[in-house]
């Protein structure tokens, strides 16, 4: 299946969830990464907040504040770069690049090259492939940052025995998923 038809029709089965759905399945997925050994060996987290029924981080990012983990989260900045900052106030945010939350501040930019990284998509399969929204973000920042383990979050339907994928596509390190309840 093409990257076009693949997006679209996951996006339509993201439609389909109810808030509940979507809380029920962001908690197990929380639990499932706070159970990693690379979240226990993490000193912070850069992760996506959440847009368009995806998994919402925002439980995960609370809990790694609690656990004295700094958290950081992407921004698009000039030039359609996107850079991950700090953000310890997790309601210091506005809707950004495509109405994404981002945060308010234009920094401080986060400087752990090895945090865990959790990353959104649309598609994933279980060797780590990954596709996402289309615009590229996330695989050119990870070219320039290629250390941190990364973990994709999916709903059941996400997960895919394989993908296709073209040579810039970077893959996930973990891919976490949950059934829909």
């Amino acid at each position: 299946m093409d990257k076009h038809t693949l997006r679209r029709q996951v996006q339509a089965q993201k439609k389909q969830l109810t808030k509940e759905q979507i809380t029920a399945c962001s908690l197990e997925l929380t639990q499932q990464v706070l159970a990693l050994p690379e979240y226990k060996a993490a000193k912070s987290i850069y992760s996506y907040l959440p847009y368009n029924q995806e998994i919402d981080t925002y439980p995960l990012l609370r809990q790694a504040q609690k656990d004295g983990k700094r958290v950081a989260v992407p921004k698009v900045l000039e030039q359609g770069v996107m850079a991950f900052l700090w953000l310890d106030d997790l309601t210091a945010t506005l809707p950004g690049y495509y109405t994404i939350p981002e945060p308010v501040a234009d920094g401080p930019e986060a400087d752990d090259d090895r945090a865990l990284m959790i990353l959104p998509g649309l598609a994933f399969d279980r060797s780590g492939a990954r596709c996402g929204y289309g615009g590229g973000f996330y695989d050119r920042y990870l070219e320039s940052h290629p250390h941190h383990f990364k973990v994709a979050l999916a709903y059941e339907f996400q997960l895919f025995d394989h993908l296709d994928t073209d040579a810039h596509d970077i893959p996930v390190d973990c891919v976490l998923w949950t059934p829909v309840p």
